[in-house]
């Protein structure tokens, strides 16, 4: 008979995020799908600002990076207030905010603060443009970190730029926020330290498009947009229908002779331009134009029964909705209930780990602003010890930690 599931790998941490719109939450929420108890810090009254991003006051912008937190609305100009984000302070692991350099220490949540109150407290803080320097008093959202990092110049089209798709920088700037805290998390397990934990939108993104800088320093060549997709010998091409066909050649010679097979061009791979993968990386632009004449025979759907049978690296470019009816999608059991909600989606993405073959099956709604605020204080009212301590209270440390419930 098999066993209940183990609880998640970060089961016991708790967090408290002082985050807004998605730097800080989207930190948190990688904690938060991952176990983590993360108390989401905001504003008394209207809360973060995301929460109206689009139209109303539940966003569906902000539910997507606050799923699995609790919240909490204070007001740290208030004694009282202050008093409870400090016992907050006192009973965490770890401390995110993606405040502007300067703006903690004017609320009194500096890491030199924090870090008087709880010695081993994983303090985590987000920027745009680092924690000094010359640019680091200006205001950066994700389309401005995007184009001072290079990022811009590698995927965009030089003759119709335009920026694409969602906020890339600010995701995965939290990403990799939350990546740096559990090390920290890690190292604190062996010592009980606690560490100060920086991360900027610019070193992120420089980080994330390491490939073309190290084009740039190891051939001297200024990478451009079309270079990937030409090396990789990647084609999006519309069919008869118009929807898009996308597939990935890369550097084996298999998968050019299977597509030839597959899409009934054998006079392909006996045109001279086309004849060796060489070729087909110099001549890129013209083989883009002779496969879309290919693909333009047929619609979206035969093609994609036709190469079922074949190996080659294809796929229909998805929309939403799409992916959402995808029989892979579907089977890997991706689109998941939200819980506890009161407003707002009913499904959405999971968490994509697996831990001993297990994946979750739902998602806990977003809170509203101050949601858990009445349940959390009485918890700090409680005398010590009524509730579990924290996993990572050293040897020879404060025992006497108040600690808060997980539910």
């Amino acid at each position: 008979m098999q066993g209940e599931p183990r609880p998640l790998p970060l089961a016991g941490i708790r967090v408290l995020e002082f985050g807004h719109t998605i730097l800080g939450p989207c930190c948190g929420m990688m904690l938060a799908d991952l176990g983590a108890d993360v108390i989401k810090v905001e504003s008394a009254g209207q809360g973060d600002p995301y929460r109206s991003f689009k139209s109303g006051y539940y966003s569906a912008h902000f539910q997507a990076y606050n799923r699995n937190k609790r919240a909490i609305g204070l007001d740290l100009k208030m004694g009282e207030d202050r008093e409870v984000f400090y016992d907050l302070i006192r009973n965490a692991d770890v401390y995110i905010q993606n405040f502007r350099p300067g703006a903690a220490a004017r609320i009194g949540a500096d890491f030199e603060t924090l870090k008087r109150i709880n010695p081993g407290l994983i303090y985590c803080s987000i920027n745009g443009f680092g924690p000094d320097g010359p640019y680091a008093g200006r205001p950066v959202y994700d389309s401005v970190a995007q184009a001072v990092s290079g990022f811009l110049s590698v995927i965009v089209d030089p003759d119709d730029p335009r920026f694409m798709g969602p906020a890339l920088a600010d995701a995965i700037t939290g990403i990799y926020a939350s990546l740096g805290i559990t090390a920290a998390l890690v190292e604190k397990a062996r010592t009980g330290q606690g560490r100060l934990v920086e991360i900027s939108m610019l070193e992120a993104m420089m980080h994330f498009a390491v490939e073309p800088f190290m084009g740039y320093f190891a051939l001297g060549e200024i990478p451009v947009s079309s270079d990937r997709p030409r090396l990789a010998q990647a084609f999006m091409v519309p069919c008869r229908d118009g929807k898009l066909v996308a597939f990935h050649l890369s550097s084996l010679d298999k998968f050019w002779d299977a597509l030839v097979e597959a899409a009934d061009c054998v006079s392909l791979a006996a045109d001279p331009r086309f004849g060796i993968r060489q070729k087909r990386i110099d001549n890129y632009e013209e083989l883009r134009s002779e496969l879309a004449t290919v693909f333009s025979r047929r619609d979206r759907a035969e093609w994609i029964e036709r190469f079922a049978s074949y190996d080659v690296p294809f796929a229909p470019v998805n929309t939403i909705p799409d992916v959402v009816n995808d029989p892979q999608a579907k089977h890997l059991g991706m689109i998941v209930p939200v819980t506890g909600r009161s407003e707002g989606a009913e499904f959405s993405v999971r968490p994509p780990h697996r831990f001993d073959g297990e994946r979750q099956e739902t998602v806990k709604a977003a809170p509203i602003v101050d949601e858990d605020g009445e349940s959390i204080r009485f918890a700090l009212r409680v005398r010590p010890g009524e509730w579990p301590q924290s996993h990572f209270v050293a040897e020879g440390g404060d025992a006497e930690r108040l600690a808060y419930p997980a539910e």
